[in-house]
């Protein structure tokens, strides 16, 4: 989020200076060399580095003498599922006495309802303003979504601090939204929650049709041509997760909880996308002949979702885990693994798709990376020891791998 935030900034152009106090990645990016996989990302850092209006530092004095300071901090989910904003509040006490009277403090982290006010006692500078600007920015997408988003929303009581972040977006085409503190925070988490509670109706229905005899592609394509449900989100799948829906939802429940209201619907997503995961695990163990010990798994995918590579809460890494628990031998393969992941050392990583299905008892797909629809069947066939596969994303062409002696196990289908 935040370099995407201070790349896309900087092509408005805008002179930005991302700080981060971790002194090897700041050297990378200092380079031109960008640490992650974000589609057009390095182009606009290589951009903003040659023209100068970007640059990168571990020094908290950064801070002084701007306009503008986007806080862009993790706010990891706590034991109790609260969201944990220490990061950020530790910021405010290293940049508090460095700020610049007028300068305004932006707070683009996800954070509990109510923070920014907190954040405004704890800055204890009647002379800089809070402002709460929301991102809404998908892994994979980042620069498409900050320059061309669907809407800017911008959170504060300030009126002309408000407008002054307002006006750092001119050049992105899109409506600005402008509310108090607690509704831009709330915004939030409402958006991330119905979104992950759209995906978990979309798997319990890919779940009911295959009881029923359905095809939940057709029943997806339905329901998207109705304009109260919209298009976006409704592709079965292994399940929700990343680094924002597992930890907003239950920070929202939390909210809700704080305040005496029983979220029971949304403790009810969160359960049902849980169960989902061993819904993909008991397809393999039917296909492996109800048990996966002592079966070698082939996976596809590892990452949460295509064009990242971030691995923070993957369905893939979950199911995995859970078959690896039963007994299951991992080989995968994902366009991001390198070497051996040091949390997941049961997880062999292979050099290609097809020879990650080497000997293997069944595939199974978890990450809808465009590149395995093209790997050729008879391929993987020759080097498997049972043609069976389990795609948890409806991803592959099902006649094409049944007609290469294939049983094919989808997701609602």
């Amino acid at each position: 989020m935040g370099l995407s935030t201070g790349a896309c900034m900087s092509s408005l152009g805008h002179d930005v200076t991302c700080i981060d106090i971790d002194a090897a990645k700041v050297q990378l990016l200092s380079r031109g060399e960008v640490p992650i996989v974000e589609r057009g990302l390095p182009e606009l850092v290589q951009t903003g580095l040659e023209k100068r209006t970007l640059s990168f530092t571990t020094e908290m004095s950064a801070v002084a003498d701007v306009e503008l300071i986007f806080l862009c901090l993790p706010t990891p989910q706590g034991d109790d599922g609260e969201a944990d904003v220490s990061y950020v509040e530790a910021v405010i006490r290293d940049i508090r006495a460095l700020l610049s009277p007028g300068a305004v403090l932006i707070n683009k982290s996800t954070v509990p309802v109510g923070t920014a006010k907190k954040l405004t006692v704890l800055l204890n500078r009647g002379d800089i303003s809070v402002v709460s600007n929301p991102e809404f920015l998908r892994q994979g997408t980042a620069v498409q979504d900050f320059l061309h988003p669907s809407r800017i929303v911008i959170g504060g009581v300030d009126t002309d601090a408000v407008h002054r972040v307002a006006t750092a977006y001119q050049g992105v085409d899109a409506p600005v939204l402008l509310m108090n503190w607690e509704s831009a925070e709330m915004l939030k988490y409402a958006a991330n929650t119905f979104l992950a509670t759209k995906l978990t109706f979309i798997n319990a229905m890919a779940d009911i049709c295959e009881l029923v005899g359905a095809d939940i592609n057709e029943i997806a394509q339905g329901l998207e041509l109705d304009p109260r449900i919209g298009a976006g989100m409704l592709q079965a799948g292994p399940g929700w997760g990343g680094s924002c829906f597992p930890k907003d939802t239950r920070a929202l429940l939390n909210v809700a909880g704080d305040k005496g209201y029983d979220f029971e619907l949304l403790r009810g997503v969160i359960k049902t996308n849980d169960d989902h995961y061993m819904r993909v695990v008991t397809k393999v163990e039917s296909v492996c002949g109800g048990s996966v010990a002592g079966k070698t798994v082939a996976a596809w995918g590892l990452t949460f979702k295509a064009n990242t590579d971030d691995l923070r809460d993957s369905p893939a890494i979950k199911i995995l885990t859970l078959l690896h628990d039963k007994g299951a031998e991992i080989v995968a393969s994902d366009p991001t693994a390198r070497g051996v992941y040091s949390n997941y050392p049961w997880i062999t990583v292979a050099d290609s798709a097809v020879s990650a299905c080497d000997n293997a008892d069944v595939l199974v797909v978890l990450t809808e990376w465009p590149q395995f629809v093209d790997v050729d069947p008879i391929d993987v066939g020759n080097v498997m020891k049972v043609r069976s596969v389990v795609d948890a994303r409806n991803l592959l062409e099902r006649t094409k791998w049944t007609a290469h002696g294939f049983s094919y196990v989808g997701v609602g289908r």
